[in-house]
């Protein structure tokens, strides 16, 4: 038996690597994937006062901090047993809003659009921002602006664009300005045109793509998203609601303090990451999927006008419930589009100028869990408290670690089908990594494996021979 290991992955947020295992005839035996780094945000928490933990979490991650900002606001302020403000709720969609923007133009132009506009098999040397540059120099300044974009608006509401303290458990600390908001308006046309422009260019190349489409895990799944009482899909506000594999709704709009009862997590022995699983149907039978596609798959509607046109001609293509992995790129510029409508809309709200933005209380619960949507998908935080406010435990359940079993299964999935033993090529090996990218995972989001071993440590010599082994 041969084994094929690509280490490290490349261009995702994170540390991994896939093992392919090949029989003697040079066909896929099996395959799995690896999470090689930890995080501990579960356990050095403890302790800390509950109001922190927006800051601290936010941490997590440089890519999307907003989500932990948000996630974690709502489950103090579950803590705390208080209403937030309408315009501090308002103003916080438009942040995320930003962040989404920013995050999912950052997976599509820099990390997936090498392969999506100079092909699979171009040469590795140049398939990068570098050669996309070169090839493509406005679609690769159209991704720059995009991103730079999210973050402004971000910086313009909160004051810093990466790890702001504007949020906070209430609220946010200052209300917004016209001064603030009219350049952000101002911007939207350009960022729209941006948005509909790159759109309207990945169709025209989608049957450039009719092998990776129907291969880039494209085996039927339930899917998980939020959704408000008319079926429209939510990023910030709404109930989770799962869809079986033909689309149909298995648990209507789940309460965040209902997670237990329908996500449970199992470590698997090879990786840091954990493995949720819609615990009605067990473990691993109970895979789904999280993120772009599936918030597509689970929604009526976007709710925003361009966008919900978009929405439609998507499941006219590839029907009510759209499997392939290979189109989270596809739902993920629709996103970006509804991102933008979404957010001229809540500027133009005559009550966004509203100053009266926190509401403020000690602790009135010993326990908090808050749900929203992150870029990547559904994003818990589950936060246990003392009458001090003290932390004394805490779940995180990331997005990433929700299409854990899904992302092992379509990497087995490309491999079974492209890699073949007698014949390595950099284009077989690079289709199993961009089944990969394709989720946009954040690894280092994601792992949060604690109280439980989950890797094997080997301790070897010089010659190899394994000295010792131990479970860590």
């Amino acid at each position: 038996m041969k084994t094929i290991v690509i280490d490290p992955v490349t261009r995702i947020e994170g540390h991994a690597k896939i093992t392919i295992r090949l029989d003697d005839e040079g066909r896929v035996a099996d395959t799995a994937f690896h999470v090689t780094q930890l995080r501990a945000f579960e356990k050095f928490t403890e302790g800390r006062p509950f109001y922190e933990m927006p800051s601290i979490t936010a941490r997590i991650c440089g890519i999307c901090p907003i989500s932990h900002l948000l996630t974690s606001a709502k489950a103090c302020e579950a803590i705390m047993s208080v209403r937030v403000p309408p315009t501090a709720v308002k103003l916080r969609e438009i942040m995320h809003c930003g962040q989404v923007i920013q995050s999912h133009a950052l997976s599509f132009f820099i990390l997936s659009a090498p392969d999506l506009l100079l092909g699979f098999d171009f040469d590795p040397n140049r398939r990068n921002i570098a050669g996309l540059f070169e090839a493509h120099p406005k679609i690769a300044k159209d991704g720059i602006g995009l991103r730079r974009f999210g973050q402004q608006v971000i910086a313009a509401l909160a004051g810093e664009r990466i790890h702001p303290s504007w949020t906070v458990p209430g609220g946010v600390n200052a209300p917004l300005t016209s001064a603030a908001r009219d350049p952000i308006l101002a911007a939207i046309p350009e960022a729209k045109a941006t948005a509909i422009a790159t759109l309207t260019l990945f169709k025209e190349r989608l049957d450039q793509f009719t092998d990776e489409i129907a291969t880039f895990g494209s085996t039927p799944t339930m899917h998980a998203g939020l959704v408000d009482a008319d079926d429209t899909m939510q990023l910030y506000e709404g109930g989770l609601r799962f869809v079986d594999a033909d689309g149909n709704v298995v648990v209507p709009r789940m309460k965040a303090e209902e997670y237990p009862d329908y996500i449970g997590e199992a470590v698997v022995p090879h990786s840091f990451l954990k493995a949720p699983y819609f615990r009605p149907m067990g473990y691993p039978d109970g895979a789904y999927r999280v993120g772009p596609l599936s918030r597509l798959n689970v929604a009526a509607r976007c709710g925003t006008e361009r966008a919900d046109t978009e929405f439609a001609e998507f499941h006219e293509r590839y029907g009510k419930v759209v499997h392939s992995s290979f189109h989270y790129h596809y739902a993920r510029l629709i996103e970006i589009l509804y991102c933008i409508e979404k957010m001229e809309l809540l500027l133009n709200d005559p009550t966004i100028l509203d100053r009266h933005v926190r509401a403020t209380a000690g602790v009135n619960a010993l326990e908090g869990i808050g749900m929203a949507e992150a870029p990547r998908g559904v994003l818990t935080h589950h936060y246990k408290v003392n009458e001090d406010g003290a932390i004394v435990w805490v779940n995180l359940i990331i997005a990433t670690g929700h299409n854990n079993l899904s992302i092992g299964r379509s990497i087995n999935e490309v491999s079974r089908h492209y890699v073949v033993g007698k014949q390595i090529t950099d284009g077989m090996l690079n289709r199993v990594q961009a089944v990969l990218r394709a989720y946009d995972p954040c690894l280092s989001c994601s792992t949060h494996a604690t109280g439980q071993y989950a890797v094997d440590v080997e301790l070897v010599d010089a010659t190899g021979a394994v000295l010792a082994t131990a479970r860590a």
